[in-house]
């Protein structure tokens, strides 16, 4: 990282504010150990007691279907911003448990065209519409990746785009949607402009234990 790493557990002059934000960002993380990203963060304890607090809520909190869902947006964000880490992190989660993503599906957020420019919403109704599996992606998750590609390269979402992702979320699971991308977009800016786990030009690839 460019700056080194705070310590992983809490100064022996640190105030008690400072060690109960270690102690709440140990409980989130739990049973795994402090990340590199908090380690990161708690060189300032109230911005890293923010991140845990939205984040958490982001992670724990919504009723996006976590690895179908949730983690496609997260991993297609990690590939658009050439966040390393964040897909080390996330690819993992994406193809674990029930409704994991398989390995055509991985490649497919990986190397997929961007859903940015002319078409992209007539492109993206005939994949939705379909109601199949193309590319190892069902059709809402062809929509979490057009929506995450619209929001991070243009920022504003294309009306036509949107059209079809609203018809295939709740008004609730829009805002989340829209709260994780947001989110991770974040995240991802902030790894790679510290270069968070040593990762920055690292290769992305499908998790081994991908089926």
């Amino acid at each position: 990282m460019r700056l080194p790493y705070a310590p992983s557990t809490p100064p022996s002059d640190a105030p008690q504010s400072s060690r109960d934000i270690y102690t709440a960002i140990a409980a989130r993380r739990a049973p795994r150990p402090l990340q590199k990203l908090d380690l990161a963060l708690l060189h300032s304890p109230p911005i890293a007691s923010g991140w845990n607090a939205f984040l958490g809520a982001i992670r724990s909190q919504s009723v996006l279907p976590q690895a179908s869902v949730q983690e496609v947006a997260i991993c297609r964000i990690a590939v658009l911003n050439r966040a390393a880490y964040e897909w080390d992190a996330h690819s993992i989660l994406a193809v674990r448990g029930s409704d994991g993503v398989g390995r055509e599906g991985m490649q497919t957020i990986l190397s997929a065209e961007e859903f940015v420019g002319q078409g992209v919403g007539e492109r993206l109704r005939s994949l939705v519409s379909e109601r199949t599996v193309r590319g190892g992606l069902d059709s809402r998750q062809w929509a979490v990746l057009a929506f995450a590609d619209q929001s991070t390269r243009n920022v504003q979402v294309d009306d036509e785009v949107w059209d079809v992702v609203k018809d295939v979320f709740s008004e609730r699971e829009l805002v989340e949607l829209t709260a994780t991308v947001a989110a991770y977009n974040c995240v991802s800016r902030f790894l790679a402009a510290l270069d968070v786990g040593e990762r920055n030009g690292g290769e992305m690839e499908v998790p081994a234990e991908a089926k």
